[in-house]
C-alpha cells in the first residue's frame, strides 16, 4: 500500500515509518518543516507538504494514497480534532485505512486489569480525545481503527528518559507520586508492528490496545533507572501536588494506576511482543550510562 504517516519524523512515527518500509509499502511522510523534510528524504521517504494547523491541505494530502496512518499530535484539541476530521471527510467512502493513535490515558485509572471495552475516565490531560476517537470510527466507509498505546519506551527516549534524567539533577530518581502506581508500557518497535499489522488487517471499527505484560510499578521503574542512570539505586518520591505545580496535569498522568490486557490484539493480528522489558531497558539498555 502507500500509505501517508503524519507525525513521521516523531518518536512513534519514525518507528512505524521504517516498520512500513520493512514491510513493503510505500510510504509518504508528512513534513511541516525543512528539517522534518530533510530528515525524511535522508531515510528515502516521500514528503508531503502538511500543518496541522490546516485541515484543507491535510485533506488534500490523503488523495491518492491507500491509508493513513496518524501519530501526529499537538496536544491540543483545537488543532488535533479539526484536522483529523479533515482527513477523515477526506477519506469517507473510499474504504481506505485511517488509523489513528490515541493512548491508554483516556482509560484512567484501570482498577485492576482492563481492555478495549472497560469504560473510559479520561485523566484530564487527554479528556478530548475519546471524543476524536468517536469522530475516527464513526466516519462512514473508511475502515478506522484506533489504537491506545501504553507509555512507549526504547531507544533511550519517551517518558522512561524523565526518571533517567532525572539522575543527574539531584543524584536520585524522582518519580511522581508514591511509585505504587503501575504504567502500562510497551516497546517502540513492538508497537510499530501492531500498527504494520492494524493497517494491513484490522476490520473496519477495531480499537486495540497496546501494551506489554501485566504493567510495571513506577518504584521499580525508577530503582532500574537509578541503577542504570549510576546513582546506586537512590530513588525519591515526588508528591503529587508538588509535581502539579510544575508538570500540571502531566502529573496526574504520570499518577495513574493503569493495567491492560492486549490479547484483542495477539489474538486477532497475531501480535506477539518481542522486545525488552522495560526495567531491561532502564537497567541494561538504551537508557543506561554507557
Amino acid at each position: 500500500m502507500r500509505i501517508l504517516v503524519t507525525g513521521a519524523t516523531g518518536y512513534i512515527g519514525a518507528a512505524v515509518v521504517d516498520a512500513l518500509k520493512r514491510a513493503g509499502h510505500q510510504v509518504v511522510g508528512l513534513a511541516r518543516s525543512d528539517a522534518a523534510r530533510s530528515k525524511l528524504a535522508a531515510r528515502g521517504v516521500q514528503v508531503a507538504q502538511g500543518d496541522l494547523k490546516d485541515p484543507a491541505g491535510l485533506a488534500a494530502a490523503v488523495k491518492d494514497v491507500d491509508a493513513v496512518i496518524w501519530t501526529a499530535t499537538s496536544n491540543d484539541k483545537d488543532v488535533d480534532a479539526p484536522a483529523v476530521a479533515a482527513v477523515a471527510d477526506a477519506l469517507q467512502g473510499t474504504n481506505k485505512a485511517f488509523l489513528y493513535t490515541s493512548g491508554v490515558w483516556v482509560h484512567g485509572d484501570t482498577q485492576g486489569v482492563a481492555n478495549e471495552d472497560s469504560p473510559l475516565r479520561s485523566t484530564p490531560l487527554v479528556a478530548w480525545r475519546p471524543g476524536v476517537e468517536q469522530r475516527v470510527l464513526g466516519t462512514p466507509g473508511v475502515r478506522a481503527i484506533v489504537i491506545r498505546p501504553g507509555v512507549v519506551y526504547g531507544q533511550g527516549t519517551g517518558i522512561p528518559a524523565m526518571l533517567t534524567g532525572s539522575a543527574k539533577d539531584g543524584g536520585a530518581v524522582r518519580y511522581v507520586g508514591t511509585g505504587e502506581n503501575h504504567w502500562a508500557v510497551v516497546f517502540v518497535d513492538d508497537l510499530a508492528d501492531l500498527y504494520v499489522r492494524a493497517v494491513e488487517k484490522a476490520p473496519a471499527g477495531t480499537v486495540l490496545l497496546a501494551t506489554q505484560g501485566p504493567g510495571v510499578k513506577v518504584r521499580d521503574a525508577a530503582q532500574a533507572a537509578s541503577e542504570g542512570a549510576g546513582v546506586a539505586g537512590r530513588t525519591v518520591a515526588w508528591p503529587l501536588e508538588e509535581a502539579r505545580k510544575q508538570l500540571g496535569p502531566f502529573a496526574d498522568a504520570l499518577a495513574l494506576d493503569q493495567r491492560f490486557s492486549s490479547q484483542k490484539a495477539e489474538t486477532l493480528l497475531g501480535w506477539a511482543p518481542q522486545g525488552p522489558s522495560l526495567l531491561d531497558e532502564l537497567r541494561t539498555g538504551s537508557y543506561a550510562r554507557r
